[in-house]
């Protein structure tokens, strides 16, 4: 079964972002691949969203098919 599990290599040793699902003991065969560091200044979405500082009606994610549609908005719970 193979499982991917992301590391952080110190300089002496591989540091485990998570534990493995293995007994004590257990043989396994590791395969190592590096990837490319997240920088800082990346953005997530919700970061960008925030910055374009739209406008919108309080109820625009719960009622977005009536504003997209021109359909009833849904009655507040």
């Amino acid at each position: 079964m193979p499982k991917t599990i992301k590391a952080v290599f110190d300089g002496k040793a591989l540091q485990l972002e998570e534990p493995l699902p293995f007994a004590p003991n257990t043989r396994v065969r590791i395969t190592i691949e590096a990837v490319e560091a997240i920088s800082e200044a990346s953005s997530s979405f919700l970061r960008t969203a925030r910055l374009l500082k739209l406008d919108a009606p309080a109820d625009f994610a719960s009622n977005v098919n009536a504003y997209l549609y021109r359909d009833e908005p849904d009655a507040a719970p």
